[in-house]
Order: C-alpha cells, then sequence, then structure tokens
C-alpha cells in the first residue's frame, strides 16, 4: 500500500543530539558543488499508530532517479521557491548509503548559507521521501520496519539530522588524514575513560566519527547498558568481588561507579531503579525490603548468587587437580548412556590386487563402552542476618569451602571408579575387568624401579586392537599414593649422567600424586588421554562444573543458592592404563 505522506529523515520531533557537524572538504568552488551521504541504513525511531519503531531505509529500493534533477532545499521548506539552495546533480549507492552531489545556487540571498555548508558550519543533511513497500520485522527486540521501496524526493540542509551517517564528506567520505590524527587519539582516550569497548571505538573511528559524535554515542551506549537489568547485576557483583574478595582481579570501567558499595547500598540502589521510595529506610529495613519485593528480588539474589559463583569457582579451579589430570573432560548432551564407539584399524590390512584388477572388501571392527552423567548438589542460606552485617567475608568462605568440595568430590568419583572391584577396575564390556590378565595390562608385582616401568611399558607397547594389531600405546604418566611420592620422584627424576648405563630412561614421565588410592603399594602407569583413549568424565552440555541458581528465601529468611554439578565418569579403554600392586 502506497503511503502518500512525505516523510522526512530529520528529527523534527524528540529531538535528541545524536552527531556534531564535521568540516567537509569535498566543497568545489569552480561548480559550487558538494558531496554528500543523503541517507543510510542507520535505524531511526519513529512512532505510527501501533507505537515506537524503528525505521531503516533500504538503499537497494531506493528510485535515484527520482532523485537525480531534485532541489535542494533550507530544511524541508516546501511554501516557495525562495528555500531552493541548489539541485542534485548526481546519486549513487554506496554500499548500504547513498550518496550525491549537489550543486548549489550562486544567488546572493542564499550566499551566506552556501559559504556556511563550504566551511563546515552547515553540515548536517535530511532526505524527503515517500514509501511504496514496508518490510516489518524486530531488531534487537525491538519492532523495526524497512522501506524496501520508497522514493527520494529532495534534500535538505538541516540543523540536527536524525540519520548520524548523512552529511556533507570530504572527498574520499571521511576528515582529512591530518584530522583524524588528532581526533582518534581523543576518541580512545575517551573510551577509555568511559570504559567503552574496543569494538565500538573502532566502529566509531571507522566511521570517521567526530569527538562530539563519538561522546554522544558512547553516552548513549552507557544509557542503555546502565538500564539493563543484566549489565546492571553483571557490573555491581565484579565491583563487590574485586573490592570485598579479590582485589587482584581487574576492575571493568563499567563497573567502578559501584565499587565500595556495602549491601544496604545495593538493595538501595535496587529500590530506586524498580521506583520504591527508600526515604527513611534504615540499612536493614532496604535489605529486607530488596530481599522480598516483588520487582527486586531476582536481582538481589542474582548479584549474591553471581559473587557466590565466582568465589566458588575460582576455589575449584584452584584445587590440585590428582587423577583428574590423566582423564579426559567430554560433555554429555542427556542424562542418557553415554556410548563410546571406537573405530580399530589395526587388523585392516592392503591386499595385492590381482590381474584382474578386484579388490577384497576390509572394514574397520569397533568396540564400544559407556556411562552417563547424574546430578548432584546442595541449597546454601545466605540469611538476612548475614547480609544486614554485610559480611560478604562469611559468603566467600562459603563459597570457596564448595567449590573445593566440589572439585573433590569429581576427583573422588574418578578414584572411586579406578579403585572398584577391589583394585581391578570397572567391569568393560568384554565382561572382563578393567585390570586382568586377559587385557595384558598387569604388571608382575613390585616396587617402582626400573624393571617394572620397563614392564609396564613394554605391556603397552604389545597391546593389540580388537582387529588384532598393534596400536603401540605410548606411556606418558606415572600415577601412584602419596606413600609412594619420595621413591617414585627419585625414580623419574631425570640427571646429568656421565656414563649411559645411569642414564634414567624413564625421565620423560610425569608423577600424579594421588592421595585418594586406599592402596598404599599399587601405582599405574598412564598414556596421554589426548592421544589414546582411557578415563573420562564429562558435564552436561555447555554447563562445566558446578552450576549456581538462587532465589529470595521462603523456608529461610534470606537468600537460597542452589549448587549443582552434572557429571559422570567412566573408562572407556583398557589399553591405556597398566598397573602394578607393588611389593
Amino acid at each position: 500500500m502506497r503511503n502518500l505522506a512525505l516523510m522526512r529523515r530529520d528529527n523534527s520531533v524528540a529531538l535528541e543530539i545524536r552527531d556534531a557537524s564535521i568540516r567537509p572538504r569535498s566543497f568545489n568552488a569552480d561548480d559550487n558543488t558538494i558531496e554528500v551521504i543523503a541517507a543510510s541504513a542507520t535505524p531511526v525511531a519513529r512512532r505510527d499508530a501501533r507505537g515506537e519503531f524503528l525505521e531503516i531505509l533500504d538503499a537497494a529500493g531506493a528510485d535515484l532517479d527520482a532523485l537525480r534533477g531534485a532541489s535542494v532545499l533550507d530544511g524541508h521548506q516546501q511554501g516557495g521557491v525562495a528555500s531552493i539552495l541548489g539541485t542534485v546533480e548526481d546519486a549513487w549507492r554506496e554500499g548500504d548509503t547513498i550518496a550525491a552531489r549537489l550543486r548549489l545556487s550562486t544567488r546572493p540571498e542564499v550566499a551566506a548559507i552556501v559559504e556556511d555548508i563550504r566551511q563546515g558550519i552547515i553540515a548536517s543533511v535530511s532526505v524527503g521521501y515517500v514509501v511504496d513497500e514496508w518490510k516489518d520485522s524486530t531488531v534487537k527486540g525491538k519492532r523495526a520496519r524497512t522501506a524496501t521501496r520508497w522514493t527520494p524526493r529532495e534534500i535538505s540542509f538541516v540543523a540536527i539530522g536524525a540519520d548520524p551517517v548523512a552529511r556533507s564528506r570530504n572527498i574520499e567520505g571521511t576528515l582529512d588524514i591530518s584530522d583524524r590524527a588528532t581526533i582518534n587519539p581523543q576518541i580512545r582516550q575517551l573510551a577509555d575513560q568511559l570504559g567503552i569497548s574496543r569494538g565500538l571505538t573502532d566502529s566509531l573511528i571507522d566511521r570517521g566519527a567526530t569527538i562530539e559524535m563519538a561522546r554522544s554515542e558512547m553516552l548513549d551506549h552507557i544509557r542503555t547498558q546502565r538500564d539493563d537489568p543484566q549489565v546492571f547485576v553483571r557490573n555491581v557483583a565484579d565491583a563487590l568481588y574485586h573490592t570485598r574478595i579479590d582485589p587482584s582481579v581487574p576492575l571493568a570501567p563499567a563497573a567502578r561507579a559501584y565499587a565500595g558499595m556495602t549491601c544496604a547500598d545495593i538493595a538501595r540502589e535496587l529500590l530506586n531503579r524498580a521506583g520504591v521510595s527508600v526515604t527513611g529506610m534504615s540499612p536493614p529495613a532496604l535489605i529486607s525490603r530488596a530481599i522480598d519485593a516483588p520487582m527486586t528480588t531476582s536481582d538481589f539474589a542474582s548479584i549474591m548468587a553471581t559473587v557466590y559463583d565466582k568465589t566458588m569457582r575460582q576455589a575449584y579451579g584452584a584445587v590440585p587437580s590428582g587423577l583428574i589430570r590423566v582423564a579426559r573432560e567430554t560433555t554429555a548432551q542427556d542424562f542418557r548412556a553415554k556410548s563410546r564407539v571406537q573405530l580399530d584399524h589395526s587388523g585392516l590390512t592392503l591386499d595385492k590386487v590381482s590381474e584382474a584388477g578386484e579388490f577384497k572388501f576390509g572394514g574397520l571392527i569397533d568396540s564400544q563402552e559407556s556411562y552417563s552423567i547424574d546430578s548432584y548438589g546442595k541449597i546454601l542460606n545466605l540469611s538476612r542476618k548475614l547480609l544486614i552485617n554485610d559480611n560478604i567475608g562469611a559468603l566467600a568462605d562459603v563459597a570457596r569451602r564448595i567449590g573445593m568440595a566440589a572439585r573433590e568430590f569429581e576427583r573422588q568419583q574418578l578414584v572411586t571408579l579406578l579403585i572398584s572391584n577391589s583394585g581391578a577396575g570397572p567391569v568393560m564390556s568384554d565382561g572382563v575387568a578393567l585390570f586382568n590378565a586377559a587385557h595384558k595390562n598387569v604388571g608382575t608385582a613390585g616396587v617402582p624401579s626400573e624393571t617394572t616401568l620397563s614392564e609396564a611399558r613394554l605391556l603397552m607397547r604389545d597391546q593389540t586392537g580388537p582387529g588384532g594389531g598393534l596400536i603401540s600405546v605410548v606411556p606418558r604418566y606415572l600415577v601412584c599414593p602419596s606413600e609412594l611420592e619420595t621413591s617414585c620422584e627419585k625414580l623419574i627424576t631425570s640427571i646429568q649422567a656421565t656414563q649411559t648405563s645411569n642414564v634414567n630412561v624413564f625421565a620423560f614421565l610425569d608423577l600424579v600424586i594421588e592421595p585418594r588410592l586406599t592402596d598404599p603399594k599399587r601405582y599405574y602407569v598412564v598414556a596421554d588421554p589426548a592421544q589414546v583413549d582411557g578415563l573420562e568424565f564429562a558435564f552436561l552440555a555447555g554447563q562445566s562444573g558446578p552450576q549456581t541458581e538462587s532465589r529470595s528465601g521462603f523456608e529461610v529468611d534470606g537468600i537460597q543458592v542452589k549448587v549443582r554439578d552434572d557429571y559422570g565418569a567412566g573408562f572407556v579403554e583398557w589399553r591405556s592404563w597398566c598397573t602394578n600392586a607393588g611389593a
């Protein structure tokens, strides 16, 4: 349906300062012409009967023939010829923008305006147009309408344009290099002061923004970020973590405004943002109201839970890895049995092709092991008293202990699996325990020595795949309980030998101490899990490690934090492990 109303690409209602003038360099005094960017695909806020929407002009849908020869006006004035400043000599597309060359009038009555245009005092332009076809969509959660077929009717010089890209320009379309050399460092300095991301800063410089335009866009960006509840929660939590728990963690510029806030300060800010009057409220009343008020409950709980989560994860990652070091981390899509099918090439050989040209059929042999993950967790209470006392240290202490406990739990699961069945390990898909003479991965009992390690290495080297061919597994780790730590360290320590008889041939092994191993004599030689399958553990996809959720407590007076760990482990191959029961 054709919209007959003439649209103006300016900002005649609800003015917002989005840009500032630049000094044009494309003015040609010989023929009184200047080049401009008449329109771009930059979304512009408008309103119709349905409310606010973002208007987008599709350059590909513009009828440029109608624009060539059109009038250049003073502020879209259509009342008479006195407002005509010139004519559109030519128009063309440049990507998603429309550029035009304007020939300005030499009439004495407009000479002053033309001179201001030449000097860059007047630089913003706007296009008047009618829309023939719209396409409705959504942009960043807002209703948008794109003009897919439209007709530009005139170009005007205006005081303030809605489209920040629409303006007079230099011959190259940007400021002179000398101007940019001065402006670009100013934009970067301003961005550093306001905590603006590198992406937005580079975008402003790439678009040839002036310092005024950059400042306006940066402030708009900050305002948008401040109004976003998720961004607010993240910034407050980061500030709380930095100032109250770990000052060594760098604080993002956007979070600096919240540094030093107490729990009561956070509650007051949340209530203010929700439009709740806080006049005369004491700190305990502020916290109680923020916990209980429907419009702030989730934000207050989320801030505390985020601090809790950051502290917990830091402690979780700092726990010594032990047996985790020789296991491979994977993911599981759900809680059903996770099957690991392994294709074996060891029994595949190439046969000589007969004179008849006949090729024989062959195939890969597969074997399969499986295990599943499960959910584990606890609910912890952050009491109202803790929050009123502003005791973030106690919160951090609990979080650290939970993080360490989660890591130790995962580690214990691996150990329990390894030492199950009286040390023989879990039963594999072939019906035989992990460590068994049939699997050729059990050494002659003896203390760790060059003899026992040599035997273990030979057993691993001689391993064959399901097809019967050698797969030559290479040892990488020596895993032992704490009781054997000293003797094993001596055994694999590298020395500068002067005689071949003194060379330590097992210095290439890495020692892994696992104090949870209950047998003080048994030890293991293990291949690199990155090279050969063996022991592995899995988290639910997208949720590596313990996860936290929070809510305002109902059973308790405060905030409840739930810690969940969707985790499981299993052996998917026996050929990469060899054990020795010790002396």
